[in-house]
């Protein structure tokens, strides 16, 4: 389901720019908008449940406060993330979304790895892509599950050595790569970069922070052809340019 003739759109966190992050409502608005699927976050809670949310704890998000490890998902129910949607479980945005829409997984607590690949075997794995910053959780994913989409996280130039290894022990689909790095390390060293995660066979996956880093000095447009995947926050703008470039 992730080999496609067209640029993949992913709601970052759901359709951020508009609704709750990480909320039902996020990832219904974002498949009803167009987008091919979502991404979220994902920790284990206290009683061994997948909760998704970004932070690790509920302050920022929620109108209650609490770091969700030592929350059991009864307590965590009763927070407000705004619209008065409540803290999704990962079971629940399986069954909130319809079986083609894709779903990124993050993995913010290596604990939650085991947890997460009961669910995604149970809910149609071909449509997962498993993604981290923490390589250990990747490794801890691996255990219980060696097929499912992979995508390995950069956050610091550091890790981009380490990519020709970890292709091969973790089986890794793509790299997913920020916008940010374009300002960080300038844009012809991130085509370079580009170019060479793809020699060796992996798909990029590019996200941001902030969505004016893909349309700034038309980066995304100058990227064409060196990347697979766009995780938004705003879906709908970006699928309006994604057509102006015809790659949707």
């Amino acid at each position: 389901m992730w080999e496609r003739d067209r640029v993949i759109v992913l709601g970052h966190r759901g359709y951020m720019s508009a609704y709750p992050e990480n909320s039902l409502l996020a990832f219904r608005k974002a498949i009803e908008t167009g987008a091919d699927g979502i991404e979220l976050d994902v920790w284990l809670t206290r009683d061994g449940k997948v909760i998704v949310m970004h932070d690790e704890s509920i302050d920022r998000t929620s109108n209650m406060s609490g770091n969700q490890k030592n929350m059991t998902v009864e307590e965590l129910k009763k927070a407000d993330i705004g619209m008065g949607e409540r803290i999704p479980t990962l079971e629940e945005v399986f069954e909130a979304l319809p079986e083609d829409a894709l779903i990124n997984i993050e993995l913010k607590d290596t604990d939650a790895a085991g947890e997460v690949a009961k669910i995604v075997a149970q809910n149609g794995p071909e449509r997962v892509m498993v993604s981290s910053f923490i390589i250990d959780a990747l490794r801890e994913y691996r255990k219980h599950d060696k097929e499912t989409v992979m995508g390995l996280l950069i956050d610091r130039e550091e890790v981009v050595p380490l990519i020709p290894q970890l292709k091969g022990e973790l089986n890794l689909w793509s790299i997913n790569v920020p916008m940010e790095a374009i300002p960080l390390i300038g844009f012809e060293k991130t085509v370079q970069a580009l170019h060479w995660a793809r020699s060796l066979g992996l798909r990029v996956v590019l996200w941001a922070e902030n969505d004016v880093l893909f349309y700034r000095d038309d980066n995304l447009a100058k990227l064409r052809g060196l990347f697979d995947v766009v995780i938004t926050n705003d879906v709908e703008k970006m699928l309006g340019y994604l057509k102006t470039l015809g790659l949707r």
